[in-house]
């Protein structure tokens, strides 16, 4: 089964999302800030990544450019989760190497579609 960490300082989001792809087929950690992602990382590279972008200790996007320079930290399919929805932001994320983004809040079928158009999950 394929693994899905989701990085979040909020617990309930993290639950929230750990139950959404749970239900996509993925198993699924969690991490409350980048730091801690980044060592699960560095233990088990997850198959997919949820990110939030505003954490304590590294923020998301520090975590994301540390990651693709991990050996095998480009193969995660990463997936911006936040409220950060200026362009200036969404920019970075892609340079720095996320492959989708999603706004806070989301729900089942907006997870689920942004899986599906980076092919991390089929379409129904």
């Amino acid at each position: 089964m394929n693994l899905c960490l989701v990085v979040d300082d909020s617990r309930v989001v993290r639950k929230v999302a750990r139950r959404i792809v749970e239900d996509l087929g993925y198993a699924c950690e969690e991490a409350e800030d980048g730091q801690k992602a980044y060592d699960f990382c560095a233990k088990q590279m997850p198959y997919a990544i949820l990110l939030d972008w505003n954490m304590p200790i590294m923020s998301g996007i520090e975590f994301l450019e540390k990651l693709r320079a991990m050996p095998n930290g480009k193969s995660p399919k990463v997936v911006f989760c936040t409220t950060e929805n200026d362009m200036s932001h969404i920019q970075r994320a892609m340079t720095a190497g996320a492959d989708e983004y999603i706004m806070k809040p989301f729900d089942s079928e907006i997870i689920e579609s942004k899986f599906s158009q980076i092919g991390l999950v089929s379409a129904k």
